[in-house]
């Protein structure tokens, strides 16, 4: 049995890791974030060590670091914040640590480099959360991929809306400062799974880039990916239910639907199983789409008609 800490714990990703720790039979045993309605780790266990403050949380680790071995925290998930997981995973590895950090792992690729020397010198490791890497219809997807011709450019267009109200904007999450604006915050699995089914970036293009909605296309080594991403509930493709029907989500391959609306609920736990078994998604595995999500964010928007995603049309109704 493995000692977790967890920070982040009263956000929205946070009960996720909890059932994954406790699914792959490890306890937690301490957690911190800002806010203190955190009675969701009654669900899980009631012996575990809460701080609101960080700087309490990291003496406590401390401190267990320094006392019997059977005590030591072994992982730190991070949960917290997009903005914070730099800091976070520093924490992590400076109190012995490993590192499991939500996507995305660091919102400018400059930092990895620094998180690479810093694994080297503490000999402890960074892991991230690429969950769709481990999709079982994705994982079949790739495997035909490979078998078909290498040199064949498949079209691909990516759509994903995902309605959020006023108070995204005002959140953390609405900061491009903080969260690295929707390219990343939102974008960051779907280019890092293009990238893995397709091949490096050649060419980016944006065509259009505001806080609530981002297109573009990009060539990749084995594809053509005309791309859309927005938290605008106009641009649902249907009339939306808050709570009900919220969200569209499409990749298609060739004009075929990649159907993989199933299979979501349990992948949090394979990450940790992975893990565990010394099988985790590492910095290296981050790079690609992290590097991919600040080009983008780099990219001066213009229109380019002729790869333009089918949601920018002028005919689209």
């Amino acid at each position: 049995m493995k000692n977790f800490a967890l920070t982040g714990v009263a956000g929205y990703i946070a009960p996720r890791h909890l059932k994954a720790i406790r699914d792959t039979g490890n306890r937690l045993v301490a957690a911190t974030d800002p806010h203190d309605a955190v009675g969701v780790l009654d669900r899980y266990w009631f012996d575990v060590r809460f701080f609101t403050e960080i700087e309490r949380f990291d003496r406590h680790l401390e401190k267990l670091r320094r006392g019997p071995e059977a005590d030591r925290v072994h992982y730190v998930s991070i949960c917290s914040p997009n903005y914070l997981h730099d800091a976070h995973i520093r924490l992590a590895l400076r109190v012995g640590a490993d590192a499991l950090c939500e996507k995305p792992l660091v919102i400018n690729p400059w930092n990895l480099d620094a998180l690479q020397e810093l694994e080297r010198e503490t000999g402890r490791r960074v892991n991230t959360v690429l969950q769709l890497r481990l999709h079982p219809q994705l994982i079949a997807l790739r495997d035909r991929l490979r078998a078909a011709s290498s040199s064949h450019q498949h079209d691909v267009a990516l759509t994903y809306v995902t309605a959020r109200g006023g108070w995204y904007d005002q959140s953390w999450k609405g900061s491009e400062e903080r969260s690295g604006g929707i390219v990343t915050n939102i974008g960051i699995h779907f280019f890092d799974l293009l990238l893995w089914l397709f091949g490096r970036a050649v060419r980016c293009e944006v065509h259009i880039r505001d806080r609530r909605r981002t297109a573009g296309f990009l060539e990749l080594e084995r594809a053509r990916v005309r791309w859309m991403l927005s938290t605008d509930y106009t641009d649902l493709p249907f009339r939306p239910e808050p709570g009900v029907r919220t969200t569209f989500r499409s990749i298609t391959v060739d004009g075929d639907e990649v159907e993989f609306s199933d299979g979501f609920g349990d992948l949090h736990t394979r990450v940790y199983e992975e893990v565990l078994a010394g099988r985790g998604f590492g910095l290296d595995d981050s790079r690609s789409s992290i590097e991919l999500s600040y080009r983008i964010r780099s990219t001066r928007a213009e229109v380019v008609p002729v790869h333009l995603h089918p949601f920018m049309s002028p005919t689209h109704g």
